[in-house]
């Protein structure tokens, strides 16, 4: 099978995985958009020559968020790819808090590959806050995670400085959003 239908493949079953999810933000689009926009900044970021790199980056959110295990990763999409999906998936049943302080202290010894989605990810998200913030977050807790944000990526910089400037165009940006709606 060429890397286009494994990539293909892997957009199918993201669209299947995640069909009811919704992003937090006003618009509500379909979670898909965020997968499919760090499936991008990746491909993108390394010119297109890493389909499996592509194919973790549409994976990335579907063990921690609907259930699927990394086990179903790995008969479709091969142990390779269901081990970059792991490295970036949070353990749900630990409180919010303690994730978001592994995020920061695991991320620089992550791989290439799971500090490049977790880039990616973190700016797609920051580009949300930007457009469509979710309408329960206040000023203050989008600017605590822009910091959190800039946190975590500070442990994976070295691997795109082209994803690298597109994070860091995304957190100003979400500052600027910010700014301006704080009156």
């Amino acid at each position: 099978m060429n890397d286009l239908v494994r990539v293909m493949k892997a957009a199918d079953a993201a669209a299947c995985w995640h069909v009811d999810q919704r992003r937090k933000g006003a618009a509500q689009e379909p979670y898909l958009n965020h997968l499919l926009e760090v499936a991008s900044l990746v491909a993108e970021a390394t010119g297109g020559r890493e389909p499996d790199l592509v194919i973790a980056a549409l994976l990335h959110d579907a063990v921690e968020d609907v259930g699927v295990t990394e086990e179903q990763v790995a008969q479709q999409f091969g142990a390779r790819i269901a081990g970059i999906v792991m490295e970036v998936t949070d353990d749900k049943s630990l409180p919010k808090a303690e994730r978001k302080l592994r995020q920061v202290a695991s991320t620089s010894h992550k791989s290439r590959e799971a500090k490049m989605i977790k880039l990616a990810d973190k700016t797609s998200n920051l580009r949300t806050i930007s457009a469509s913030p979710a309408p329960d977050w206040s000023v203050q807790r989008r600017l605590d995670y822009v910091q959190w944000a800039r946190e975590v990526v500070a442990q994976g910089r070295g691997v795109s400085p082209w994803l690298e400037a597109q994070f860091d165009a995304a957190a100003e940006r979400a500052i600027a959003s910010v700014s301006d709606h704080a009156v």
